[in-house]
C-alpha cells in the first residue's frame, strides 16, 4: 500500500485560513521544490520510512494530482502548506 506522506505530516492546530492554489498555476519545477521542502520540514515523521527523498516527492505529487491533497496559501501566516483534502 502506498505510504500517505501528506496525512503523516504533523496536523496544524489551527485551521488554515487561506486560498487553494491550483496546481496548473504553479510551475512544475517550483511545485517539485515546494514538495521537496514540504517532505523535509523539521518535525515531519519520515526518517525511517524506507523511502528515498525522490520517492516521498513522487508520493506527494501523486496525492496532489489525485486531489487527495492540495496546496493552500495561508493568509494569516503568509505562507503555503500542503494539506489533506477532506
Amino acid at each position: 500500500m502506498e505510504d500517505d506522506v501528506v496525512s503523516r505530516e504533523k496536523q496544524v492546530i489551527y485551521p488554515e485560513e487561506g486560498v487553494d492554489i491550483p496546481l496548473e498555476k504553479i510551475h512544475p519545477d517550483t511545485l517539485r521544490n515546494m514538495v521537496a521542502e514540504f517532505v523535509t520540514r523539521e518535525g515531519a515523521d519520515l526518517g525511517d520510512s524506507g523511502y528515498s527523498l525522490d520517492d516521498k516527492i513522487a508520493q506527494v505529487l501523486k496525492q496532489l494530482h489525485d486531489n487527495r491533497a492540495k496546496v493552500v496559501y495561508d493568509l494569516k501566516s503568509e505562507s503555503w502548506n500542503i494539506i489533506v483534502c477532506r
